[in-house]
């Protein structure tokens, strides 16, 4: 017997018939066993719907009052899919942020788990209950109603994993898996059985959207291991133990799985970037402090970073990347500044698109980026900015290359699939 902590998500609770799909998926692994508890995301798209009301009834909108608003999504598909538990014969009941208690700070829209009290729920998995959760929210210090920010239900659900010390956590999604790139753009790629925390979270950031980066980094933090699976399997379908999912796990436990490991684990793109470029920076001390520091006060993200070396008249070019989201927000920040920054021309780009290769097995292999140079080369696909870390490599270029590059750098690297 486990106790398993289950997600679905916005897609997987669109609508009665669904939510009775997912009822029988719990139900499959209560019957077999293991102590349940399930942590639910909104309906697709019911979150939107009412962060437009919040913006219609106030655009200056008090946060606090926003969470109260936003997090009601969640606690409908909870009551919902508890309700349907019961039809089915199950003992079930829906558990509200406050009531675990979900403790987190006072930052209202983007809150952070601070601390769970799992000592009822655990009571309850153990006396047969399916508990069921509302992702994405939580009870500020204050006893207020809190959200954890877009895509928060996947770290509710590893957080809960966590504190109830699940042995594992299971995020049920629109695929079945984390595969070597999106395979929309390469019919060819591969489900990976097993990656580790540190790829997963490197493609989460990169613009892999199976999980979110916050849900990665918890589980890495407190070793919760992660599968994702599809909720759209058939209803005679076997258990998730016996579905061939993607196991997220330590370093440790995938060099113990006797895996071949591969250089590359995984290609990720994403389009929402944008290029903004600073010219004829002053070249001193404190220059390119002016130009970052406001920008973090504003919570804008700053990604890839080039400054140019110096030329003879003491100035320098900077160029990096931030949110397309945010780009509107960072030009207008600084060209309020542009005086005390001292830059002659802001010349911003939001036709761009980053690529990345990531695999742990860059620590011991050189050639990875001369590789990813020499194909894009090949194809006249040409780099914009370079970033990397230890176990990635990044590269900008124009939007209208990426599924270009995405698909000769999946067959560069060995990952398609044999026929």
């Amino acid at each position: 017997m486990a106790r398993i902590v289950m997600k679905f998500g916005g897609t997987s609770m669109a609508g009665s018939e669904r939510i009775r799909r997912v009822a029988g998926i719990v139900k499959r692994q209560q019957e077999a066993g293991h102590e349940v508890a399930v942590v639910v995301s909104a309906m697709s798209g019911e979150t939107d719907r009412l962060v437009n009301f919040c913006r219609e009834a106030n655009a200056l909108y008090d946060p606090a009052e926003y969470d109260v608003v936003v997090a009601s999504g969640e606690q409908v598909t909870s009551g919902l899919l508890a309700l349907t538990l019961q039809a089915i014969g199950c003992k079930a009941r829906s558990w509200q942020g406050w009531q675990v208690p979900i403790k987190t700070d006072d930052a209202h829209a983007k809150a952070r788990i601070e601390e769970i009290d799992a000592d009822a729920l655990i009571a309850s998995m153990a006396a047969g209950e399916i508990a069921v959760i509302p992702g994405f929210q939580g009870v500020s210090p204050q006893g207020r109603v809190t959200t954890l920010g877009r895509g928060g239900s996947d770290t509710s659900a590893v957080a809960v994993a966590a504190a109830v010390k699940a042995d594992r956590c299971d995020i049920y999604t629109d695929v079945d898996g984390v595969y070597t790139t999106d395979p929309r753009i390469v019919a060819k790629a591969r489900k990976l059985p097993l990656v580790t925390y540190e790829e997963m979270l490197e493609l989460a950031s990169v613009g892999s959207k199976v999980l979110q980066t916050r849900s990665v980094s918890l589980a890495m933090k407190e070793k919760v291991r992660v599968q994702v699976l599809s909720s759209f399997i058939d209803e005679t379908a076997p258990a998730a133990d016996t579905i061939p999912g993607t196991l997220i796990v330590s370093d440790e436990e995938l060099e113990g799985s006797d895996m071949e490991r591969q250089l590359i684990t995984g290609i990720a793109a994403d389009k929402n970037e944008a290029k903004v470029t600073l010219t004829r920076v002053p070249d001193r001390p404190g220059a390119v402090a002016s130009i970052f520091a406001p920008l973090a006060e504003s919570n804008i993200n700053v990604d890839m970073i080039i400054q140019n070396v110096a030329k003879d008249k003491g100035e320098t070019d900077v160029t990096f990347t931030v949110p397309q989201s945010d780009l509107a927000r960072a030009q207008a920040m600084l060209e309020e500044r542009k005086d005390s920054i001292g830059y002659y021309r802001l010349i911003a780009d939001g036709n761009v698109a980053k690529i990345s290769v990531v695999g742990v097995g860059m620590r011991s292999h050189a050639g990875v980026a001369s590789t990813m140079f020499k194909t894009l080369a090949d194809r006249g696909i040409n780099i914009i900015a370079i970033s990397t870390s230890e176990i990635k490599v990044s590269v900008l270029i124009d939007t209208d290359e990426t599924e270009l590059a995405v698909r000769v750098l999946h067959t560069a690297y060995g990952l398609d699939a044999a026929a």
